[in-house]
């Protein structure tokens, strides 16, 4: 039997497509979106990262992320500051920390909820499968 890879590819988008929307959902009541989220995570989990590592580690263009950054830093949620060169270093502020935090905390509950459909075993497998075809 031959699997229909075009369908593959459409229930993997559907599959992405129904985590941001749920996750974007439950983080709005924290104050942030899953965009804003992830680059608190990315810069937490990165500290000494470049803005362009920054951008590649939450899928987003140089431009895209320097805009995103200067948006959080307004909010408060992040300093960014002169580096090296060019360079500009993000950190997190304390509200930032607690942003990150409190998204945590919604991100566990939701994607308790959406795997739920699938045992230990299945999310391990869908992992590794996921993993392979990431790193090709």
């Amino acid at each position: 039997m031959t699997v229909d890879l075009e369908a593959l590819g459409l229930a993997i988008k559907r599959a992405q497509y129904r985590n941001h929307r749920t996750m974007d959902a439950a983080l709005r009541p924290v104050g942030i979106s899953l965009v804003q989220w992830d680059a608190l995570r990315a810069i937490a989990r990165m500290p000494a990262a470049s803005g362009h590592d920054l951008a590649v580690a939450t899928f987003q263009s140089d431009q895209a992320f320097g805009t995103l950054a200067n948006r959080l830093a307004e909010r408060g949620l992040i300093v960014r500051t002169a580096g090296r060169g060019r360079r500009i270093d993000h950190e997190l502020t304390d509200t930032g920390r607690a942003a990150l935090e409190e998204g945590r905390t919604v991100a566990a509950d939701v994607l308790d909820g959406l795997f739920a459909p699938l045992d230990e075993t299945q999310r391990a497998t869908l992992l590794e499968t996921l993993t392979r075809l990431a790193s090709h």
